[in-house]
């Protein structure tokens, strides 16, 4: 079922920061001491995963949390609702770790693993959990940040004994002296994970913006692949073209 990890959430946490202040963010990681706990809550229109739709096109509510130390190293978990089948229950849970660190004056690394999993499922014995490693660099050029990401999932008996790779390109472009971000992606798809697409590979990308006040975060994408019509309208429906509206909470 797993075809934007987190993507939509991420957007949301990433405007948030950018509109606060950098001495704000010093003085609270100052008084925290050496770990920090940030997380939130957010919904969304329609959970899009890599441009494919994992919520039928109907709400879902996502949680997160996530306990970072000084160091770099980080450790947490991300949740979707999901609509109620036995081979994936209603609940999503993502259980991440990884350790993320400048390499350079405005740039970042960041290594981690990430478990898949959906308590609740009950499909038969048949799995459906299964892990993913991601990799990322990002670079911040003033207003204007890119990011690079690759994710290799190897075999397994969830994916069909098969593996995928996946990769992306996003940036994000803070308009200065506002509270609005404008965004921009594309990824590409290749493995047991493009289940959609007859050959497992495909296109997809996305434009958006949000818009930041205070610990609240509102926004939309336009959200779109090439993977080419089957004719049958429930399967057609997970990746048509659409927009995602996604307010979210965070702390």
């Amino acid at each position: 079922m797993k075809f934007l990890t987190k993507a939509c959430f991420g957007m949301l946490l990433a405007a948030s920061a950018m509109s606060t202040p950098a001495f704000a963010q010093e003085e609270e990681a100052e008084a925290s001491g050496p770990f920090t706990l940030s997380g939130g809550i957010a919904v969304t229109s329609d959970y899009r995963f890599r441009g494919i739709s994992l919520s039928n096109e109907k709400v879902a509510v996502q949680p997160t949390l996530t306990v970072s130390h000084e160091s770099g190293f980080y450790a947490g978990v991300w949740g979707s609702s999901l609509p109620d089948s036995p081979a994936y229950g209603k609940f999503e849970l993502d259980v991440y770790g990884g350790f993320n660190t400048e390499i350079a004056p405005g740039t970042t690394a960041d290594i981690g693993v990430t478990w898949y999993t959906y308590p609740g499922s009950d499909d038969g014995g048949a799995p459906t959990d299964y892990f993913e490693g991601i990799g990322k660099l990002s670079h911040d050029i003033g207003p204007v940040s890119i990011t690079g990401m690759v994710a290799y999932a190897p075999k397994q008996d969830s994916l069909g004994d098969q593996d995928n790779i996946y990769l992306n390109l996003g940036a994000g472009f803070g308009i200065p002296n506002t509270p609005v971000t404008l965004t921009a992606g594309i990824g590409y798809n290749d493995g047991s994970l493009g289940l959609v697409s007859p050959d497992g590979q495909y296109v997809d990308w996305s434009l958006g913006a949000s818009f930041a006040a205070g610990p609240l975060t509102f926004s939309a994408q336009y959200i779109d692949t090439d993977v080419p019509k089957t004719g049958v309208k429930a399967v057609d429906t997970l990746y048509d073209p659409t927009v995602v509206f996604t307010l979210g909470a965070s702390f």
